[in-house]
């Protein structure tokens, strides 16, 4: 899998119209300022979260485990040849 800027851009926009665009269609009233901030700390973080998670996929950092005997099994059926334990 490889990265791609078209999730990427995808989910930036959305991210960004939830956090640029909607905090000014607040109504008017004593709370606006708390939602307004509200709204771009949720549409910051959530995009953040998204991100990192989407990245970590490009490059693990932990693999699997495989014990001796998967990797022997694995050896010998890709490469054909009868490998043994030494």
């Amino acid at each position: 899998m490889g990265a791609s800027a078209l999730p990427v851009c995808l989910f930036t926009l959305f991210w960004g119209v939830v956090g640029i665009v909607l905090p000014f269609f607040v109504p008017k009233g004593p709370n606006r300022g708390i939602l307004q901030v509200i709204l771009m700390l949720t549409a910051f973080t959530c995009w953040l979260f998204w991100l990192c998670c989407y990245m970590a996929q490009m490059n693990p950092l932990i693999g699997p485990r495989l014990s001796k005997e998967v990797l022997l099994i694995m050896a010998r059926e890709w490469s054909g040849n009868d490998v043994t334990q030494p």
